[in-house]
């Protein structure tokens, strides 16, 4: 048994893909779109297999009420709303209307537009302003994957949003190894090492590292 993440070559990522994502053809098509319409900042969507693990995460939750922190494109939203019933809802936070264009015309295409509430504001503003009107203890899942510099504040809030039994997801955990490098003390690094930290030893909740794409912190709010 290997005590290792196996090396990925990009032969072996691609069988991955192929045989455990089954991506969507609308999210192939929005992937697509967002290497065409956004040059090198298409880095910033999520990956296939990162997604079908996000699915499978609001599917196993019997999630109805979702947030995340950060949009860009929309797939990572367009993920879950797919995997949510149709009742439910997912509150988008981002603050790019020229990003988010993109994202609804996907999210239209998908047949899904009517559950997802894009709010084009800080994150931080539009989870206080749900906390403001009693949505605390109301929500199943929260995705992470904004300001890196913010995370905490985000984490924090999530809790707060989170019913007991709820999920955390918190992206970019790993940086591309540099939160294991002391000699990379940048802002967001360093924001991202603190709140991995905090995580590993919050008594609020139950964790676990995912080492899937940039590395996917998964909490889970105790009771």
């Amino acid at each position: 048994m290997s005590r290792k993440v196996v090396n990925l070559t990009d032969n072996l990522y691609d069988y991955l893909v192929q045989v455990g994502a089954r991506e969507h053809p609308v999210l192939q098509r929005l992937r697509a779109a967002t290497a065409a319409e956004t040059g090198d900042a298409a880095g910033m969507q999520i990956a296939p297999d990162q997604g079908a693990l996000m699915a499978m995460l609001v599917r196993l939750l019997g999630a109805r009420r979702t947030i995340e922190a950060g949009t860009f494109t929309g797939y990572s939203a367009l993920v879950v709303a797919l995997a949510l019933p149709d009742d439910g809802r997912l509150v988008a936070c981002d603050v790019s209307e020229q990003w988010t264009a993109i994202a609804r015309r996907f999210w239209a295409e998908a047949g899904v537009a009517h559950k997802i509430d894009l709010r084009l504001a800080p994150a931080i503003q539009t989870m206080d302003a749900l906390l403001a009107v009693g949505e605390a203890g109301r929500f199943d899942f929260a995705f992470l994957d904004a300001e890196k510099v913010e995370y905490d504040a985000y984490y924090e809030r999530s809790l707060k949003l989170l019913r007991p039994g709820g999920v955390v997801a918190v992206d970019n955990v790993l940086w591309s190894g540099r939160v294991a490098d002391p000699k990379v003390i940048d802002a967001n690094t360093r924001a991202i090492r603190a709140l991995n930290e905090k995580i590993r030893t919050d008594a609020r909740v139950d964790v676990v590292l995912v080492p899937v794409a940039d590395g996917l912190f998964l909490a889970r709010k105790r009771g």
